[in-house]
């Protein structure tokens, strides 16, 4: 089960995180990332999934550069303050958070980075700039106006096809600027479609496949095996 350490990046500052761990040897490690809303619990139950698949879990509260503890709600006044909050941190604080996590993770192997909706967007940018060895990303919000950054990693991209954030000509321009990604799209799922918190998005159907679909990915790019 996931719990909550405190960990230092590289400027000093202090951050919480989930953290969960498998219950044998580690596969490998892999750093999520949090959409909008913060470090919500929804987080914490995947990092949770990624242990029970084998892998240890880090991740960070990137909202504890501006204010600690902050967790908003899932509707549009949680969207608009958590968008405010993204919005006053910098690419390089950002990615120091992300840089310590995955030094965090480096006994476990090979990391990867992964990211939801923003934190998808995050993700991204980590795989372009920092040193990982794959990319999970579901619903990358704002990956369309950074196609200029090419992953340095092996990377599997989820959008649903009536996400209103990405729609699917963005995807499809995703696609056509970098062939070498993976990209799966899932009939009639919304944005936020893995996460049962937000009932009005999630996807029976498309949320156990492209789960099943990212840990095969990562088992396979690491070549693990259990």
């Amino acid at each position: 089960m996931s719990c909550l350490v405190r960990l230092a990046a590289a400027d000093g500052h202090r951050f919480t995180a989930w953290r969960s761990e498998p219950a044998g040897r580690a596969k490998g490690g892999i750093v999520v990332l949090h959409a909008v809303y913060g470090l919500a619990l929804h987080i914490g139950d995947v990092c949770d999934r990624w242990a029970e698949a084998g892998y240890s879990a880090i991740a960070p509260a990137l909202f504890d550069r501006v204010g600690r503890g902050q967790v908003h709600p899932y509707n549009a006044t949680g969207g608009e303050a958590g968008r405010k909050y993204f919005a006053a941190l910098g690419e390089a604080q950002i990615l120091a958070d992300v840089a310590a996590c995955r030094d965090a993770l480096r006994g476990a192997g090979k990391v990867a980075i992964s990211g939801f909706c923003s934190g998808g967007s995050w993700a991204w940018t980590a795989s372009a700039r920092l040193d990982f060895d794959a990319q999970v990303n579901f619903y990358g919000s704002h990956v369309p106006a950074r196609l200029d950054q090419t992953p340095r990693c092996p990377t599997i991209m989820h959008y649903g096809d009536s996400d209103h954030v990405v729609p699917m000509e963005k995807i499809a321009l995703i696609r056509a600027t970098h062939p070498a990604v993976t990209i799966h799209v899932y009939p009639g799922a919304k944005h936020a479609f893995l996460n049962p918190e937000q009932t009005a998005a999630y996807s029976a159907a498309a949320a156990p496949l492209a789960w099943q679909r990212s840990v095969e990915f990562l088992d396979r790019t690491f070549g693990a095996a259990r």
